[in-house]
């Protein structure tokens, strides 16, 4: 799967997934979730004010004949009913509509009708960049903000959870750092190395492990070449980017959202169904590709 037209490709082959959208009186989600209609990537139930749902609708010219619509006007309560749809089994993937993101977490890990699992919540995002032949998975942007090396190991498994629903089976995982070599007095590089001994050792499993890596080693074959670093697992091949922090990640992450010709789709991983959470800002596409990232995933789940 080099590209998102390769993952709507791998949409296709699955059943047809339910989408429950909390507080969904957003006309910027309710265009997303229109067009995953039309494209048949997702079905959705509607959870919100369904005047305003109605209203908004009619403004994007909307048809909302075929979608269940439950009318709940509390936002905190719409959230609550929305998620129970996804933790009884009645839709499969979790939707941020217009709501808080921290009123939408507090839903998600609801003791009685959220979606915890007891591993760590993270968040992974995908990206098709032009120029590379590949996509890259890139975590955590957006959820851990200091992660220790236990997260690290938390994150590393949700991801490849959600990479090998994608169809690759073995993903290399590049734990990145300034550096390509250890150093005590830089604990990412420490961490790095931690996190590819218990790889090694089986304690990590699904995927190659190799750090620490600079980020140019990581994704760029002939800097490995010029470098001399043609003997590491990971030679400009990585398809998962593990950052020390949400600073390196958030900033690699909005410097390709900004500056160069990209797609891309994110979920929040580690709960019982994926959890599509995108930002007011986030591109009709990008919401579109969310559900399709999140309906693979969820394909894989059940």
């Amino acid at each position: 799967m080099n590209n998102f037209d390769g993952l709507l490709d791998k949409v296709k082959s699955c059943n047809i997934k339910k989408l429950a959208v909390a507080v969904a009186q957003d006309d910027a989600v309710l265009e997303a979730v229109s067009v995953a209609k039309e494209r048949n990537i997702a079905d959705a139930i509607l959870v919100g004010d369904e005047d305003k749902i109605k209203e908004i609708a009619a403004s994007i010219n909307m048809d909302l004949s075929s979608f269940e619509i439950i009318d709940v006007k509390d936002v905190t309560e719409a959230a609550r009913t929305a998620v129970k749809l996804v933790h009884d089994g009645k839709a499969d993937m979790y939707m941020k509509g217009l709501i808080d993101t921290k009123g939408f977490l507090k839903s998600v890990l609801d003791k009685e009708v959220g979606l915890r699992t007891g591993k760590p919540l993270s968040h992974v995002a995908l990206f098709e960049i032009e120029g590379y032949e590949k996509m890259f998975f890139l975590t955590d942007v957006a959820f851990i903000p200091y992660p220790t090396l236990e997260d690290k190991v938390g994150i590393i498994n949700n991801t490849v959870e959600v990479v090998h629903a994608c169809g690759i089976e073995n993903p290399k995982v590049a734990p990145l750092a300034a550096v390509e070599v250890v150093n005590p007095k830089m604990p990412a590089t420490v961490e790095a190395e931690q996190l590819t001994k218990m790889n090694e050792e089986g304690k990590i499993t699904g995927c190659i492990i190799d750090g620490p890596l600079s980020m140019d080693l990581a994704i760029d074959p002939e800097a490995a070449r010029h470098k001399g670093a043609t003997g590491r697992k990971i030679v400009g091949d990585a398809d998962i980017l593990l950052f020390p922090d949400i600073h390196a990640g958030n900033l690699t992450y909005k410097t390709l959202v900004h500056t160069a010709k990209t797609k891309n789709g994110c979920i929040l991983t580690g709960t019982k169904a994926p959890v599509i959470l995108t930002s007011r800002s986030d591109t009709c596409e990008t919401k579109v590709n969310s559900i399709a990232l999140a309906a693979v995933v969820a394909e894989a789940m059940s």
